[in-house]
């Protein structure tokens, strides 16, 4: 893991979007299209903000979420709602969108659909991940039944997941197709986010802190 530490958010915006644009046009390099899976959320709003303006291909650029809260895209709480509005916009508006709520009563239901759609995607050019301050990533929680065969080598590609306490299923991508990402990044803000990331560390256990799952490789982005 790399940490990098930026002098405020307003740098860190820029200089994280400047790393994510750097990487897609380097993946763009080789034939294909690319696959760019991203979280929802406040924290990476405001770098979507920077990096949708960012001038490369992004016809042959596929952005997917990393999980998905099972409301629809009109809802507040929708991830696809958030890249939609932050991301696929001014130059970025011309990538293709892979959404993971598909209206099916539950995400079990909607599970074998999206694993046929984005297998051919796979591996994951460049995935941005975050963080809660409960150390999940993804939609992949502490205390979700579905947890530890998320965590496995052998996990299909996607899970649907009930996290406690939460509101909504959801449905997220696993740990091993998030660490067969060619580049990952973590964004992460405050010093909330920061004792977490140290706690998990000391923790050591993924079952208890996700996160760890998908460290080794990748650069954590951080700012006060």
């Amino acid at each position: 893991m790399e940490f990098r530490e930026y002098a405020d958010r307003d740098m860190l915006e820029l200089g994280l979007a400047s790393v994510l644009g750097g990487e897609l046009t380097n993946a763009l390099q080789q034939p294909g299209d690319v696959l760019f899976v991203v979280p929802g959320g406040t924290t990476p709003a405001p770098v979507f903000d920077v990096l949708c303006a960012v001038n490369l291909e992004w016809e042959r650029v596929t952005v997917a979420p990393t999980d998905e809260r099972w409301v629809s895209e009109d809802s507040p709480r929708s991830n696809a709602r958030l890249i939609r509005e932050h991301l696929l916009v001014e130059r970025a508006a011309q990538a293709k969108f892979l959404s993971l709520y598909t209206g099916a009563p539950t995400p079990e239901e909607a599970f074998g659909e999206l694993v046929e759609k984005i297998e051919p995607l796979l591996p994951i050019s460049v995935a941005l991940l975050g963080m809660g301050e409960d150390m999940h990533v993804a939609s992949l929680f502490p205390g979700c039944k579905n947890l530890a065969s998320a965590l496995r080598d052998e996990a299909p590609d996607l899970l649907p997941m009930h996290p406690p306490g939460q509101p909504e299923a959801r449905i997220t991508l696993t740990a091993p197709v998030l660490n067969g990402a060619l580049s990952k990044h973590l964004v992460i803000t405050g010093e909330a986010k920061r004792s977490a990331l140290e706690k998990a560390r000391e923790i050591g256990d993924p079952l208890q802190a996700p996160v760890l799952a998908v460290l080794d490789g990748a650069v954590v982005h951080w700012a006060a």
